[in-house]
Order: structure tokens, then sequence, then C-alpha cells
């Protein structure tokens, strides 16, 4: 199976996209039933998730786990392990094509996860070995997401050891030296040793090597340092007495046998203009070296950050924001929204950042975050809501909000914001059914005074009818003569 058709087997479990499924009842009789009811009752349990998925590991049933683990991911995606096991499970039972699709919508869900790719490529080259070409493309795709994650050195040797044509690898570190990472150095030294044990002639494209041995040529004859040996490309493979020249057509052609001053001159010349890469580079790593540094949790977890964390995110998204590329930000956004996932400032930031960028991905990082990791936070999806009004998309921010007050009713901030949302829509007749439902709904008296008021100013300033004003003030104190 090529990578290409393991793209038409992905489900979308952990799509944001979609409304997550409902947790359906099971007996609650069977162990496998109590494990469910724990999480049914507390879906941010993340403990009692664990449980339950270790039992399913345990009794090695796959319809079992694959529900499980479906309904896991729509509330803890980032646990790029679990995606890992269920992977596993589906390759123990034969499903190769399943265990693609698993990884594929792990990878998918979390792009920037450089051992999860590992996982995938490994899995990948053991079942595909011979099919060259999409393996190839998996790595490219790897790369593609997260190569440029600090962190990302394991990927980039991964690929350069895997890669057997040389020239492929030539580029492939021409293109690791340019990208800020942790082992930056151990790159060039093996950038170095790759240079130094093969002829250029065999790590370069044909016109690449055409092109340095001009040069190295042309500047040989510009400075008079000319030698007999200097159009070499190996040692000579006729063997005669000394000082008898070698015949034409007698030389070794084999490259890489023996270094001729022209091989040590391409050499040289590959080398240095490396280095120049390289120490732009060590400039830019030693930028954010603190920063890298500073970040002690780089996974998702369920416990709090320290404050420190935290304060150490912000400051690291706003110097890459300030003086990084568009591709470095995002990839750097979502390597922190892994570690900060449960915390609804990091998400806005993000969004309000990619607003100058994509309208389509604001709304794709407000679901995320709305969608499967904060769907109980009620500022991020106030922000959703308002942002959406902003572009005029008044049906999406009445979802929105709609859907906060199901998951969390009775918040008095969110029915004021969908009362307001309609007044600006001009939706009046909506806005007095509001204000009566959360009137005749509300938890306390006290609430229902306070809904009251509001409801009257709207009577007498927007709707100006004081006299339904007046008896909505009047059947308040009756209800509630202390609170008005």
């Amino acid at each position: 199976m090529s990578s290409g058709d393991a793209d038409s087997t992905v489900k979308t479990e952990s799509n944001p996209d979609e409304d997550v499924k409902p947790i359906e009842p099971v007996e609650d009789n069977t162990t496998l039933g109590k494990y469910w009811k724990a999480v049914k009752e507390n879906v941010s349990d993340f403990t009692g998730w664990t449980y339950l998925l270790q039992y399913v590991e345990q009794e090695n049933k796959l319809d079992d786990a694959r529900e499980a683990y479906e309904a896991f991911f729509q509330h803890y995606a980032y646990c790029y392990g679990y995606w890992k096991k269920q992977a596993d499970m589906e390759k123990r039972h034969g499903f190769t094509d399943k265990a693609i699709a698993v990884y594929e919508t792990g990878v998918k869900t979390i792009p920037v996860c450089v051992e999860l790719w590992l996982h995938y490529i490994s899995f990948y080259v053991t079942y595909f070995v011979d099919s060259t070409e999409d393996i190839r493309k998996l790595y490219e795709r790897a790369i593609k997401a997260a190569g440029t994650d600090f962190r990302s050195d394991k990927l980039w040797d991964s690929y350069i050891s895997w890669e057997k044509d040389l020239p492929n690898v030539t580029s492939l570190h021409d293109r690791v030296l340019s990208i800020p990472t942790q082992l930056y150095r151990h790159h060039y030294d093996s950038f170095k040793h790759h240079v130094e044990t093969h002829h250029p002639k065999e790590i370069l494209s044909l016109d690449d090597f055409l092109k340095l041995r001009k040069e190295i040529v042309n500047k040989t004859i510009l400075t008079g340092d000319d030698d007999e040996n200097v159009l070499d490309e190996g040692p000579p493979a006729f063997i005669g007495p000394p000082g008898l020249e070698v015949p034409p057509g007698m030389e070794d052609t084999e490259g890489g046998k023996c270094d001729t001053d022209e091989a040590i001159k391409l050499k040289d010349r590959l080398i240095s203009t490396r280095e120049v890469m390289y120490r732009k580079n060590e400039e830019e790593v030693s930028k954010r070296w603190n920063f890298e540094e500073a970040i002690k949790r780089p996974y998702f977890h369920v416990k709090p950050l320290e404050r420190g964390q935290l304060k150490n995110w912000r400051e690291y998204l706003d110097w890459e924001i300030q003086n990084g590329t568009h591709e470095r930000v995002v990839v750097l956004f979502e390597r922190c929204m892994i570690a900060c996932a449960l915390y609804e400032d990091f998400w806005m930031k993000y969004a309000k950042y990619m607003e100058d960028h994509s309208l389509d991905a604001v709304r794709t990082v407000y679901s995320r975050a709305c969608k499967i990791h904060l769907p109980k936070k009620p500022y991020i999806h106030m922000a959703w809501a308002s942002f959406e009004e902003r572009q005029g998309n008044y049906d999406g921010a009445y979802d929105v909000l709609a859907t906060l007050e199901k998951s969390v009713p009775g918040l008095i901030m969110v029915a004021m914001r969908r009362i307001s949302l309609e007044r600006r829509r001009g939706n009046l007749a909506t806005v007095e059914t509001f204000f009566k439902d959360y009137i005749e709904n509300a938890a306390s008296p006290e609430i229902a005074s306070f809904y009251s008021i509001k409801y009257a100013r709207f009577l007498l300033k927007i709707k100006v009818d004081p006299e339904a004003a007046r008896e909505v003030f009047k059947q308040a104190i009756e209800k509630d003569m202390v609170s008005i």
C-alpha cells in the first residue's frame, strides 16, 4: 500500500469541524461498563480514561479498543503515545491499512509531533521496505510539517540515514543547515563527514558538479596555480616505472578512492560555502537558545504548567512573531498548543495572530480549541463568536454561543452575550424571548432580578415602551423585594 492509498482510508475522528460524538451507554454490570461509566460521568477524568484504555489493551478486543480510542481522542487528541498504541493494536490484529489510517489521523491532528512521525515512518518502512518513493514522500510530508521545529533533529537524522541517493543526501544536508535546531552543530559535522568520505562527483547532481568544477578550474587559471593533476578525478590505475606518465584512458574513473588536488579543492569549496550557512544558522540558534532551554514540558499533560513555563511560552511567541518568518511562527504556535492546550489565552493569541494571514485558519484554531480541548471554557467561545460577528457571520456566532450554553448552562455572561448579539442583529423579538426564558429559568431570585432589570432597560431604551418596562419591574419586585 502506498502513502497515497493510506490517505483514502483516513477517518476524521479528531476533525474539529465535526461535532463530538456522544459516548454511547455501555452495560454497567461489566468491567468494561464500569470503566466507561467513570469517563461518561466525567470526561475530564484523564486518569479514568487511561484505566479504560489499559483495560481494552489488556483484553485485546479490537472493536472495544477502537471505540475507546475514538472517544478518548475526541478529548485528548494531543497524547501522541496513544495514537501509536492504537496503531500497534491494529497492526497486531493484521489490519495494516487501519494502522496507517490511525497514524494518518494522528499526524494530521498533531502535525509538529516529531515522535509520532518517526513512529509512523518506522512502521511504514518495516512493512513497505521496497516502496522507496512512497517512503521518501512520507519523509517529505514529515519534514514539511515538523522539519522546522527546533527539536526536529531526530527526524532529519532519520531521513538522511535512510536516504541512499547521495545527491539527495547532500540536498537534505543543505536544507537542515539553514534551519535553527538544537543539534545544528551535529548537522554541520555530519555534512563535513559526508563530503570527506565521497568524491564530489558522487554527492552532487551532474549540473552542480560541473558548475562547481568550472569555478575551481577558472580560479586555478586566474591564480596561475596550475598542476598536471588538477583535472584528475582519482588515483592512477596504471602503475608503471617511476616518472612514466599515465596513458590517457588508463586513469581510475571511480571517484572517491583518493583525493587528488582537484577533489580536495572541490571538497574545500563545498565545506566553505556551507560554513557560511552554518555560521548564519548558529546566530539564529543563539537567539532562541534561552527560550528553548526554558521549555521543560514540551508534551501535553493535564497537570497545570508552572507560571514560569507559561511566561516563557508567551515571551517566546512574542519574540518569534516580531523576528521570525510566518512559517516559524506557526510551527512555534503549534508546539506551544501541545503543551498549553488547556489554556484559553494561548488559543486566543494564536487565533488573533492568524487573522492577518488566513480567516479559514482562524476558524480552524477556534474550532480545535472549542470542540476538542476547551469545550466548556467560556472566554475562548466568546472570542470565537466575536470573530464570526465581525466577519458578518451572525449565524456562526449564534451557533458558537448556543453550543457553549448547552455545555455550560447558567452562565450569565453567555446569556447576556447571546442577547446582545440578537439585539445587534435587530432581532428584537428574539431578545425578548431570551429575556423571558432567562427570567423564568433563573437559578435564584437574585439572578431573575438581574435579568429583569436588564429586560426593563431594553424595553425602555430600545423598544421605547415605558409601560412594558414598568410592568417588568413590577413583577420582579413582587418576586424579589430584596435585590431590587
